[in-house]
């Protein structure tokens, strides 16, 4: 299985924007959210590859419209997947994966363990 990485949040980080509590995480909601391709290769290159506590969106390198990759960030937040902080004017992003785990046991190994389609 592959290595998910950790990284504790840094000292004056800024508050996270809104986004459901842990408590009201639902399933269908979160699912929902990971049925889009290029969702679910945000949230898996998030807990794989990342270098530091979260990431803008500028990181991934995925040849899209900023305003397309902006719906698919809000998907994930407002959902819980995803908790992001606003450092001026660029949101960086990161998994809600203690979050997640603790709603649903094993959801975020899958997701790690996804394969994305060969181009």
């Amino acid at each position: 299985m592959p290595e998910i990485r950790e990284i504790p949040v840094p000292d004056g980080a800024p508050a996270p924007l809104p986004e459901p509590d842990a408590a009201d995480l639902r399933l269908e909601t979160v699912l929902g959210a990971l049925s889009d391709p290029l969702r679910l290769e945000i949230v898996r290159r998030l807990l794989l590859e990342r270098e530091d506590f979260d990431h803008t969106c500028g990181w991934f390198g995925f040849d899209r419209p900023k305003s397309s990759l902006t719906h698919h960030f809000r998907a994930l937040r407002e959902a819980g997947v995803i908790r992001q902080r606003q450092y001026g004017l660029e949101r960086r992003s990161h998994v809600r994966t203690a979050d997640l785990e603790a709603r649903f046991p094993g959801l975020v190994a899958l997701v790690a363990a996804w394969t994305p389609p060969a181009d």
